[in-house]
């Protein structure tokens, strides 16, 4: 999760001065507020965080001690595959995050059967995503989600419409679970050469092999 630091500077002789700064992470806005703190002139700190909440100093320094091992900095990779002969689809994921000082990557897929198009299948993928993210306690904080299925990306923006009626159902199954656990999406369609992991996790579904593996990075 990143912070914006807000903060009112004593000018001698004139008005006193707002200033915010940009995009920060938690303990590198804590940091700069305390900084200049210690001058003497600088009072008056908010952080507005992401989603839009606000925190004073005091709450800032709590949050960042009980959240210290939480998830966070969270990127996904999401893909489907089908299967038009037997009407299955493979569905492939892979997510980054970071908890505490360490790092990790989860990469997992599912088979499910009765599909009907390969674009359902890369809604079924996005929504077998969404389910991850409540799976490692993933909530109240921005996602990056990417994937190239722009159709579904745009849509999940609420940029393109969706007609088809099962097509919104999953959809809306998605928009659901995403804000049942306070996860703000945000998408970014991707080459197909930048979400090969997540293709061939779909692709290997279809095949029959489960994968379901965390895996912490150096």
């Amino acid at each position: 999760m990143k912070y914006k630091l807000e903060w009112i500077f004593k000018v001698k002789g004139n008005e006193n001065v707002r200033f915010s700064s940009g995009w920060l992470e938690g303990d590198h806005a804590l940091l700069t507020a305390q900084e200049l703190e210690k001058t003497g002139k600088a009072t008056d700190f908010s952080f507005e965080d992401e989603i839009g909440t606000e925190w004073t100093l005091k709450e800032m320094k709590r949050l960042l001690e009980e959240t210290e091992e939480e998830p966070s900095d969270v990127v996904l990779y999401f893909d489907g595959a089908f299967k038009k002969d037997s009407k299955e689809a493979g569905l492939g994921v892979v997510l980054f995050f970071k908890q505490g000082k360490k790092k990790y990557r989860v990469r997992a897929n599912e088979r499910i059967a009765e599909m009907d198009t390969n674009n359902e299948a890369e809604y079924a993928a996005l929504y077998f995503a969404a389910t991850l993210l409540e799976e490692y306690g993933i909530a109240n904080m921005p996602c990056e989600i990417r994937g190239d299925s722009q159709g579904v990306l745009k849509q999940l923006e609420g940029e393109w419409p969706c007609y088809e009626e099962v097509l919104n159902k999953w959809l809306d199954r998605i928009e659901k679970k995403l804000e049942s656990n306070g996860i703000k999406a945000i998408c970014k369609a991707v080459p197909r050469n930048e979400n090969k992991e997540a293709d061939k996790l779909a692709s290997q579904a279809l095949d029959g092999k489960k994968i379901m593996a965390k895996t912490q990075l150096l």
